[in-house]
């Protein structure tokens, strides 16, 4: 049986999704750029690889930072 929601509790639980997506590209990213160096080393990928990693992690806090900022502005709107 479907639950009938609020547009406003429809607004925070899209707000609280988006907010998890934004946590989990993050810690991703992160976890990216910790990794090129070992990862580069063990697949011995050259050096281009590795700055690639870093440059889509870069890419991907960039995203991060300016989605949060609309999430922020969305919520405080």
């Amino acid at each position: 049986m479907p639950q009938d929601r609020t547009p406003d509790e429809e607004t925070r639980r899209a707000i609280a999704r988006q907010g998890r997506v934004i946590a989990v590209v993050i810690a991703a990213a992160g976890v990216a750029a910790l990794l090129a160096p070992w990862l580069a080393g063990t697949v011995d990928l050259p050096v281009r690889a590795e700055m690639l990693i870093y440059l889509a992690a870069m890419g991907a806090f960039f995203w991060a930072f300016i989605a949060a900022i609309g999430l922020w502005r969305r919520r405080n709107g």
